[in-house]
Order: structure tokens, then C-alpha cells, then sequence
């Protein structure tokens, strides 16, 4: 692989910076969001990922770590720490008994229920930004 990779222009930096500031200012919003509702954006992650996981209602805490990209144990003590405020429940699979599902529990959905609705206009602007700097950032065939 000695194909020669074409510089990048001063342009090309600004607009890779604007994108990263733009993803920035939306991580900002949502951490100041969950707070707002009581919970970490971390806690507020992890309910996303229980509601959004395909194909069912509940994941692993295998599953939400690699969702999460963080490590197992530290998982585990953030599910811990939203199942002490009602968010979700631990329930032994009944087909694998070693696997455990975590389930999202009515408050923890009323809380993601509202930080969802919270984030929709700030996704629309994050959005139009994105769109906007698509071509700009595309990355050319070498």
C-alpha cells in the first residue's frame, strides 16, 4: 500500500473542527439535559440503549457495554446504580440462567420518554449542520 495519500487543505480542517464542535455542543446539551432529570448522561445512555435495542425489550449487560463502549465491570456498577433509583430491574433469563436481562422499568421509561423529546430539536440543528458539511467532509477515493 504505497498509494500516495492527498494532503488535507486548511479547508478540510476547518471543517472536520466545525463537525467535532458541532457533536461537542450536541454531547453538552445532552449531559446538561440528563441532568436536568435527575440522572448522569451516562444513566441516560444506558435507558436509550435498553428502549432502543433491536429485536426486544431488554438487553445484557454484555450488550450494553459494547453499546456503551465501556468495560463490563463498569457496566455493571452503572446498572446498579440505576437500579437503585427505579430506572431498571435485574431478571435472571429463563432459558440461560447465566444470562442476565435488564429490563426498563415505567419511571426510567418516563424519564427517557422525556429526554427523547428533549433532544429531538437539538438532533433537527445537529442534523442540518451534519447535511450541510456532508460533501465538505466526505473523504475523496484515493
Amino acid at each position: 500500500m504505497n498509494e500516495r495519500i492527498r494532503e488535507l487543505a486548511k479547508t478540510d480542517f476547518e471543517r472536520l473542527s466545525e463537525f467535532r464542535y458541532r457533536l461537542r455542543c450536541f454531547e453538552r446539551f445532552s449531559e446538561q439535559a440528563a441532568r436536568n432529570e435527575g440522572i448522569s448522561a451516562l444513566q441516560y445512555q444506558l435507558l436509550l440503549h435498553l428502549k432502543g435495542f433491536p429485536g426486544r425489550n431488554w438487553a445484557t449487560v454484555g450488550e450494553l457495554a459494547e453499546r456503551l463502549q465501556a468495560r463490563h465491570h463498569a457496566t455493571v456498577a452503572l446498572v446498579s446504580r440505576c437500579e437503585a433509583l427505579g430506572l431498571v430491574r435485574r431478571q435472571t433469563n429463563d432459558e440461560d440462567r447465566r444470562k442476565v436481562e435488564v429490563h426498563l422499568l415505567r419511571t426510567g421509561n418516563e424519564v427517557l420518554s422525556t429526554l427523547a423529546q428533549t433532544h429531538r430539536a437539538e438532533l433537527r440543528a445537529l442534523e442540518r449542520c451534519y447535511l450541510a458539511l456532508l460533501p465538505a467532509i466526505s473523504i475523496p477515493p484515493q
